[in-house]
């Protein structure tokens, strides 16, 4: 059961979130990603232009952000919103916190449009594609790829990401 408030994003707590992420990306350590994922965090302008959008829910508890998700909403009929990322402080770890804030980052998307919601995610981390999986995320064959999703996984290959230990997923949001 979830014990944070799940609320919109504001974007002067941009610091704030960016914390969060670097806080929950030392559970990697050990893990080939660690290094990447350590120097790259999501910029703070992302997180402000995800604010402004309504693209960002912030789970609150004891007065403080404890974890967060924000989402892109690209123009075009065959485009899905996109996970771009989510995290929980450690500290606020294995409480329901991550699945409120997803499902209320899905309801966002579904409102604003969004068919589904597409992520990229490490496939050997048991809070990453599994916990996905559990959520009714489905994973996304390489042929089955859209010009979307090949863009989004181009970005990650640019920027060094571990390919191999990448996974695609999808879930659907709405039925039209």
């Amino acid at each position: 059961m979830a014990v944070a408030r799940i609320r919109p994003g504001r974007a002067e707590e941009a610091q704030a979130l960016i914390a969060i992420e670097r806080r929950a990306v030392r559970l990697l350590r050990g893990h080939e990603a660690h290094a990447l994922f350590a120097a790259l965090t999501t910029a703070p302008e992302t997180h402000a232009r995800a604010a402004a959008q309504g693209r960002s829910w912030v789970a609150e508890a004891d007065a403080r952000a404890v974890g967060y998700a924000l989402y892109e909403l690209p123009d075009g009929p065959e485009a899905a919103a996109h996970l771009l990322q989510m995290d929980v402080d450690p500290a606020y770890g294995r409480r329901g916190i991550g699945r409120a804030l997803l499902e209320r980052a899905c309801q966002a998307a579904a409102a604003q449009g969004a068919r589904e919601i597409v992520l990229t995610t490490l496939a050997d981390v048991p809070w990453n594609a599994p916990f996905y999986a559990g959520a009714g995320f489905v994973t996304v064959p390489e042929q089955a790829y859209t010009p979307q999703l090949r863009a989004i996984l181009a970005r990650e290959r640019a920027a060094g990401f571990p390919m191999h230990l990448r996974v695609a997923m999808r879930r659907a949001l709405r039925e039209d």
